[in-house]
């Protein structure tokens, strides 16, 4: 169902300022802009701001929320035959194919990666989603396979999963930086993703996050063919 004219105007007035904030942090760094400037730039009032971002930082980080869905959305429907971990593989491949913006490497993501660097308060924030992201690709690990939260091999294959996928974006935006090629940088990210999926297979081997775990369980049941010739 589209939303309502209400819910477009909002989510327009919220993209308006994230847009003007994100413009302004890159041109001057984050630290340097207030958040009355931010609103002088989004033509809306201060409070509004707050409305729709609690923190500064939100406005930067304000696709967080789109990439945490994208995890859940990748384990919840996966393929009865695909494996957890094989899933978030082959997600990272569909990404670089599809180019979101949290996989793309251009002079435009140059300048939000560079912008976070420049401030303590971006990488701090950086580093909490980071871990918040752990805890949610925890859940929808553990209930991908029918288990609890509390399962330490789904925490541990979730937290392996995003050093993973941290060290490959980091890579392979180091790797645009001195190339200014984006096809280079694709191949070191994916590169990096082969490398560190094929450890979380190994790590996981014998749990139900593993690909061949998942391929064992969904193997049609048949007998050997000498004991069929046997059982007629």
């Amino acid at each position: 169902m589209p939303p309502d004219r209400r819910t477009r105007k909002r989510l327009a007035t919220r993209q308006g300022i994230s847009d003007a904030a994100t413009r302004l942090f890159i041109e001057r760094g984050f630290d340097n802009v207030t958040v009355d400037e931010i609103a002088e730039a989004a033509d809306v009032g201060r409070m509004t701001v707050f409305n729709h971002f609690p923190r500064k930082e939100d406005m930067f980080f304000d696709r967080d929320e789109e990439g945490r869905e994208t995890l859940r959305n990748t384990l919840r429907h996966r393929d009865a035959g695909v494996g957890p971990v094989e899933a978030l593989r082959l997600l990272a491949h569909r990404a670089v194919s599809d180019e979101p913006l949290y996989v793309h490497f251009s002079s435009e993501t140059q300048g939000f990666v560079e912008t976070v660097e420049k401030s303590a308060t971006l990488i701090a924030r950086a580093r909490a989603i980071r871990d918040e992201l752990a805890q949610v690709v925890t859940v929808a690990l553990a209930e991908s396979v029918g288990q609890e939260a509390t399962d330490p091999d789904a925490q541990l294959a979730a937290n392996l999963l995003l050093a993973t996928w941290a060290v490959a974006f980091i890579r392979a935006h180091r790797t645009y930086r001195e190339s200014r090629d984006p096809g280079k940088a694709k191949s070191v990210f994916l590169a990096l993703i082969e490398r560190g999926s094929s450890g979380i297979e190994a790590a996981m081997a014998g749990t139900r996050y593993a690909q061949a775990a998942i391929q064992k369980t969904t193997a049609p049941n048949r007998l050997p063919k000498k004991r069929e010739k046997n059982a007629r």
